[in-house]
This record gives structure tokens, C-alpha cells and sequence, in this order.
């Protein structure tokens, strides 16, 4: 079974990546003005919500209640597809899903497809297994072209290229676009980005996408962007394929309600999405003629049985945590070495791929909350962190030397004697230590002044 969450199977130690990534001034430069705009609108709609709180809560109950009765609602999603025309697809991992879109284009004898909302093609690496195929697949969300054409990795869960600045996209669209010119405002790369896929829009015939939510009751799925080529794939296309997480599912069209206010307030601090596409299997005369929904699991059923950390999966991709995570803030979004980074993807990355990778990820924070107070189905990420380093180090995962250590520091300090005797070590050590520093900790910080007496040698002489 293959399981694949960004580039590399395993995730680079996330404090290594973070200590190069901290050296670029750029790219720090770009990510916290970035995220202090999207933090500051947030601030502003989410102040006008005299509910917001209890808007919280309702979405936080929702998705407590998917992940309670999860099977019988994805049967009832497909049921309610199929019977609205729809095609239903269900893929163990990322191979099967990978393999299930590319057989569905090669059955239409294509060569290209068009996409949007490709986080889980991402998370499978679809791109690459298409690419293999012989088939070319073009992104049209405007971050995911950027990342496309300059052969990078997204670093952000709803704005990709966040990283980048204007004049970086704008030497890129010249170079790859092959334009001689081309303005500096916003409007002007914009225009350059249509231009480049309206071509594409109109001739390519199957469709890919991602989904938002996909709703039980009537087999609909849900895409809420901000550009309008979301609207543009999932209309124009003769073929549609969406491949959706399982845990993406809401149980009523009514639910949308709740996240369609959350949503948008959390991930861009707008009232509401632009475009709002929901589409209900195939309709004779009016969008795509075949329409197929890939059921992905790649590894979200172990996450749903571990009750600790099942509420990873209440996840809605918004982003708020990455904003406000003054460790994202710092090093971006490229050091976590996955498509799902930031706080989310601290815990995220590392369930789907079993606890197998990505062991330096849950000690990527420095546990101040402020994610978890932000959350807009109110994650406790805090909580989940700590539940998952318990795990590496009960499974042994962490390394010899801090085993070691703290073996060591548990068999001292359970003997009052044995601690006593470590202190006045300390002591003796501690002229030393104050000179040459502690591996680590000395880079960033002064050693700690070592007390002239003890506690214990204190309370001997003052309890009387």
C-alpha cells in the first residue's frame, strides 16, 4: 500500500529544513507580510459575528458526528450519486486512486486534463503518475500555476505561492508565457494567467477537482474559490472527476450553512467565497456528461480509529493555523516537507503516513494554543501534538541519545539521594558548562545561573 503526503514518502527532519529555510530572508519576508493580511481580515469579518462562537461549536459538532457514523454516510453519498447520475470510485491509497483518475482519461482517449482544488492530487502525487501516463495535466487556480510553471512545491493550504512576491511571479510568467512585457500590478499578472488558460478552458475535455464538502443527502459536491476557473473546470469539461478525502463529507445540504460561513472568514477573511460551485451528478444538456467521484481513504480510516487524535480529520483546510503559528510564520511552509504544512500538517502528515515518517513534525510548535484558538471547528492541536509525541517515544522512535538521557534523568531524580548527589555534580560542572555552552540550547540562549544553595539545603537549615 502506498501512501504519499507531498514529494518525498519521508518528510526531511523538519529542524533542519527550518534552519535553511531561516537564512532566506525573501521568503520570511514574503510569508509574514502575507499572513499578517489574511490574520488582519480574518480579525475584522470574524469581529462582526456576534454568533461566531456558536458557529464554531455547530461545525465542531457536525463533524463530530461524521466521524461517529462515517460509513453509513459515505453510502449514502454514493447511493445519492449514482442514483443523481454520478459515478462512485472507491481508492484505498494514493496508487489506487492515481490509477482510477488516469484509466477514466485514457477510457476517453485524452491526452490533457484541466484542474482545480488539487490539494489531494497533491497528497497522491497525481501529476507525476499522469505525467508518467503521457498525459499533461494544466493547473488553474492562479498560486497552483505559479507553483506549476516554476516547478516548485506549494507552501501554503490555500494560497500555494504564497512564498513568492510580484515581481518573482512576474519574471516567471515572462519566461514561461514567453511574453516580451508585462505590468507589475496585480490586475496585469492576472490578466496574463487568463489569457494563458482561457485557450485551455475551451479545448480541454475532462475536468479534475478537488471538493471542499460532498453531502450525503443528495450526492452533491461542494468547490468554493475565489478566481472563477473553479467554475470554469467544473462546467465546461465533457468529463468530470473529483477525488475527495472520505472525512470531507457533511451529512445535509443544510450543513452547508455552518461551514459556508466559517470557511471563508477563516482561510481569506471574506464574508463569503466568490464562487460557490455544488454540482449533482449530470444533467442532459447542461455540464458535463459524465461525471465520476474517486472516495479517497490513503490512511484516513487508521486516523479515525485513534480516538485521541481523531479529531485531525474535522479539518476544513482553511489555514487559520498557518497564519497565526508564529513557527510557520518564520520558516514558511517548505520545511515541513509536505503538502499539508503548518500546525494541521504537524499532525496531519504523520497519521496518514502511520506514524511511519515525518517523527520530527509534531515537535515542529512551541505549544502556545493560538491554533487551536483560532480554528474555526476548534481542533484542539495543542493536545493532538502532545498525543503523538507520546507515541514516538513509546514506539522508540526518538533517538538513542535522548532515550538515554532521559532514562538516566528518570533513575535520578526517583531517589532523593541519588538527586541530591546530581546537584552537587551540577555544581562542581557548572563553571565549565558556562563556558563552552550546551549543544543547541547555547545558540539561542544564555545557560541557566546554577543556585549557590540548594532547596534541600535551605529547608535542613530553616525548618526549625
Amino acid at each position: 500500500m502506498s501512501i504519499r503526503v507531498g514529494e518525498a514518502a519521508e518528510a526531511p527532519d523538519f529542524r533542519q529544513a527550518a534552519h535553511a529555510l531561516l537564512a532566506n530572508k525573501q521568503v520570511r519576508a514574503n510569508v509574514r507580510r502575507a499572513t499578517e493580511t489574511i490574520r488582519n481580515k480574518r480579525a475584522n469579518v470574524v469581529g462582526e459575528m456576534p454568533d461566531w462562537e456558536q458557529l464554531r461549536d455547530s461545525g465542531r459538532a457536525i463533524k463530530r458526528r461524521v466521524m461517529r457514523n462515517l460509513d453509513n454516510y459515505l453510502e449514502q453519498f454514493e447511493a445519492a450519486c449514482t442514483m443523481a447520475g454520478g459515478q462512485v470510485h472507491w481508492a484505498r491509497d494514493a496508487d489506487e486512486g492515481n490509477r482510477i483518475v488516469t484509466q477514466i482519461i485514457q477510457s476517453h482517449g485524452q491526452k490533457e486534463i484541466i484542474k482545480v482544488k488539487t490539494m489531494t492530487s497533491d497528497e497522491t502525487q497525481l501529476n507525476p503518475h499522469l505525467e508518467a501516463n503521457g498525459i499533461t495535466p494544466w493547473e488553474t487556480d492562479l498560486a497552483d500555476l505559479i507553483i506549476q510553471l516554476g516547478h516548485d512545491k506549494p507552501s501554503h493550504i490555500v494560497v500555494p505561492a504564497l512564498h513568492k512576491n510580484k515581481a518573482e511571479i512576474r519574471a516567471l510568467f515572462m519566461e514561461k508565457m514567453g511574453l516580451s512585457d508585462l505590468g507589475t500590478r496585480p490586475e496585469d499578472l492576472t490578466a496574463a494567467a487568463r489569457t494563458y488558460l482561457r485557450e485551455r478552458f475551451l479545448r480541454v475535455k475532462v475536468g479534475y477537482s478537488g471538493a471542499n464538502f460532498a453531502v450525503a443527502e443528495t450526492g452533491s459536491v461542494c468547490v468554493v474559490e475565489s478566481e472563477g476557473n473553479g467554475r470554469m473546470c467544473v462546467t465546461l469539461p465533457e468529463v468530470m472527476i473529483t477525488m475527495v478525502g472520505i472525512e470531507k463529507i457533511v451529512p445535509s445540504f443544510d450543513d452547508l450553512e455552518v461551514f459556508l460561513q466559517l470557511l471563508p472568514r477563516s482561510a481569506t477573511g471574506e464574508r463569503m467565497n466568490p464562487y460557490n460551485s455544488i454540482w449533482t451528478g449530470v444533467t442532459p444538456g447542461d455540464g458535463p456528461k459524465e461525471f465520476h467521484v474517486i472516495l479517497l481513504d490513503n490512511g484516513r480510516t487508521k486516523v479515525l480509529a485513534d480516538e485521541e487524535s481523531r479529531e485531525t480529520l474535522h479539518c476544513i483546510r482553511c489555514a487559520a493555523c498557518l497564519n497565526i503559528c508564529p513557527v510557520y510564520r518564520q520558516t514558511g511552509g517548505h520545511a515541513y516537507g509536505s503538502i499539508y504544512s503548518g500546525p494541521i500538517g504537524a499532525i496531519l502528515t504523520p497519521q496518514l503516513q502511520s506514524m511511519e515518517h515525518s517523527q520530527s513534525l509534531p515537535y515542529a510548535s512551541s505549544l502556545c494554543g493560538a491554533c487551536y484558538d483560532v480554528c474555526p471547528v476548534k481542533i484542539n492541536i495543542p493536545e493532538i501534538l502532545i498525543h503523538l509525541r507520546s507515541r514516538i517515544v513509546e514506539n522508540g522512535d526518538r533517538g538513542a541519545a535522548e532515550r538515554i538521557g532521559m532514562r538516566m534523568a528518570a533513575y535520578t531524580m526517583s531517589d532523593s539521594g541519588r538527586f541530591s548527589g546530581a546537584q552537587k555534580l551540577v555544581k562542581i560542572g557548572a563553571k565549565p558548562l558556562e563556558s563552552l555552552g550546551l549543544p543547541g540550547w547555547s545558540a539561542s540562549r544564555d545557560l541557566p545561573a546554577i543556585p549557590k544553595e540548594s532547596f534541600r539545603d535551605w529547608w535542613k537549615k530553616n525548618k526549625q
